[in-house]
Order: structure tokens, then C-alpha cells, then sequence
């Protein structure tokens, strides 16, 4: 099945909703490793890597939160970022239980307790708009334990 155009964003938008949100929710300004978020938003467009959109999102939202390209808000923003990019590529009817579920997984990612597989398998039920299996459901409760 061949996938629709997938539309991207750039460093300078990361950073400006990173600041938003640092702005409206507290935490600290500024950046530390921005070119691993500028090399990872860039890798992200290469389909010999990430061919699918769900492949891109997850590997989105891992640069932003374990890669620490912030000083501060690196959960948050791959929340958000995340959810901004379902919505500019049509994906607009599971940003909110996107932003559901995955306010805990962002927070067990950074803390290494969820791993990519799982993640992507997480990232494919919320897109599919299946509800989480009880073997998925499992797999995530044994890896936060």
C-alpha cells in the first residue's frame, strides 16, 4: 500500500512550540543538543529508514524526548510535537486519544521502561483507532513494572 505525500516541519517550528510550551506550562528556555532534533527531523524524510508514517512519528517522538535536544520540556514537546505531526498529515482524528495515552508513555520512554518496538506497536493501535489488546496492554504493564 503505497502512503500519501507526508509533510514535515522544520527545526525552527520544534523550537517555537518548544518555547510556547515552556512559556505556558514552566520549565527552562534555551536548547542544548538542537542538532540532534535538526538530524533526527531530517532523517526522518528518508522512506529507506522510516517508510512508513508511523516508523517517522515514532522516531520523532524518540529524538525529541531521549535525545534531550532541549534544556528542559522534552516529554512535553514530544507530546506535542508528535500530535502536530498526526494533525498536518491527516491524522487529526486521533490527536486526542494520541495525547491521552501517550502522556504516560512519553514519561516511561524517557525513563527507558518502553522500547521502540512497543512504542511503534502503541503508535499503530492509536492510529488504527484499535483499542490497546490485552497483550498489548500486558506488554506495556510489564515493562513499567
Amino acid at each position: 500500500m503505497m502512503e500519501l505525500q507526508i509533510f514535515y516541519f522544520d527545526t525552527k517550528h520544534a523550537i517555537d512550540v518548544h518555547d510556547w510550551i515552556i512559556e505556558h506550562s514552566g520549565g527552562l528556555q534555551g536548547y542544548r543538543e538542537i542538532g540532534l532534533l535538526d538530524s533526527a527531523l531530517d532523517h526522518i524524510q528518508n522512506d529507506l529508514y522510516y517508510p512508513l508514517f508511523v516508523e517517522k512519528l515514532k522516531h520523532l517522538i524518540i529524538a525529541v524526548n531521549k535525545f534531550h535536544p532541549f534544556n528542559d520540556g522534552n516529554k512535553r514537546s514530544s507530546l506535542v510535537l508528535g500530535a502536530y505531526f498526526l494533525e498536518i498529515n491527516g491524522y487529526g482524528y486521533c490527536i486526542e486519544r494520541f495525547i491521552r495515552e501517550m502522556e504516560n508513555i512519553v514519561v516511561w520512554l524517557a525513563e527507558s521502561k518502553i522500547n521502540d518496538a512497543l512504542l511503534l506497536d502503541i503508535l499503530k493501535s492509536i492510529i488504527e483507532e484499535d483499542e490497546f489488546t490485552e497483550s498489548l496492554k500486558l506488554m506495556i504493564f510489564e515493562s513499567v513494572q
